[in-house]
């Protein structure tokens, strides 16, 4: 009997430890490349730190509602978080240290051409500091050894749509205020037609209505699209100059940002949007 109760008790321990959110917070780790996201925060796609190495352990955190942290569904959240001086770099690869630039972000697997939908939901804190003419990134789609394709900007605030499919800013569209973000979540739905041909298209939704529309190439001929989140800064000198002229004893503020809910999937169904309120048929029939 005593024996059954010692192995008992050892099953509820094993799988308290091994339950998704008994963890509570867990934060990056040097030893690994790769940072798994618990079900709570999202599903369908699969993700490394962007640029490894001098990841800091507070770059991304899967976060507790029950510790005060905001939360779009569920229990949990993931917290991003840049410092002044942030700058990662790859053995044989990028090296934002060398090229003016600060991250931390997570970087999902590539896919192929053809149709493929998102929905990530963002919360900025009411104490975000905005470090225009620096340009933060909060969402990107990249290419496999290619140019960003398609980015979500900060820029002098709010939340803007950046089209880069020809290598340089094409269209740059506002799709949220500063005013709309801060201290409050935001839900992004993505409808994206990968291709290099006339037929690709890039449509976005913002709390369930239709923000964005563009029809045409979406990508570069041959290449993989794969997607990017967390907090990319570029142009760190932008800042400095712009708030002093001795620029090198100026300390770029912070910045910390939440996200929820990252989802990727083939068709809208696989989201499941209807858990965070929405319905596919309605936002499909919001389209013109």
């Amino acid at each position: 009997m005593y024996m059954v109760i010692i192995k008992k008790t050892l099953i509820i321990m094993i799988i308290v430890l091994f339950s998704s959110n008994a963890f509570g917070e867990k934060c990056t780790s040097s030893f690994s490349k790769k940072f798994s996201i618990s079900s709570d925060v999202g599903f369908g796609n699969k993700y490394n730190k962007s640029l490894k190495n001098n990841f800091k352990k507070y770059g991304v955190c899967i976060v507790e509602k029950s510790k005060g942290h905001p939360v779009r569904l569920g229990h949990q959240s993931l917290r991003f978080e840049v410092k002044h001086g942030d700058c990662g770099y790859d053995n044989g690869g990028g090296d934002d240290c060398k090229r003016d630039r600060e991250r931390h972000e997570l970087s999902g697997n590539k896919h192929g051409d053809g149709e493929y939908w998102y929905t990530w939901s963002i919360y900025l804190p009411k104490d975000f500091k905005n470090i225009y003419p620096t340009k933060l990134a909060m969402g990107q789609f990249h290419q496999s050894k290619g140019h960003v394709v398609w980015m979500f900007q900060n820029a002098d605030g709010g939340y803007f749509v950046d089209n880069q499919v020809y290598g340089r800013t094409f269209g740059h569209d506002r799709i949220l205020n500063q005013e709309e973000m801060l201290g409050r979540w935001n839900d992004i739905l993505i409808n994206a037609n990968w291709t290099d041909k006339k037929i690709g298209f890039f449509r976005v939704w913002v709390n369930g209505k239709f923000a964005f529309k563009y029809n045409g190439p979406t990508k570069s001929k041959g290449k993989k699209v794969y997607q990017k989140f967390g907090v990319y800064r570029s142009f760190m000198s932008r800042y400095k100059v712009f708030k002093s002229a001795d620029s090198e004893s100026v300390v770029v503020p912070g910045q910390v940002v939440y996200f929820d809910e990252v989802r990727t999937g083939k068709s809208c169904s696989n989201l499941k949007l209807e858990q965070l309120g929405y319905v596919c048929e309605d936002l499909l029939g919001n389209l013109y």
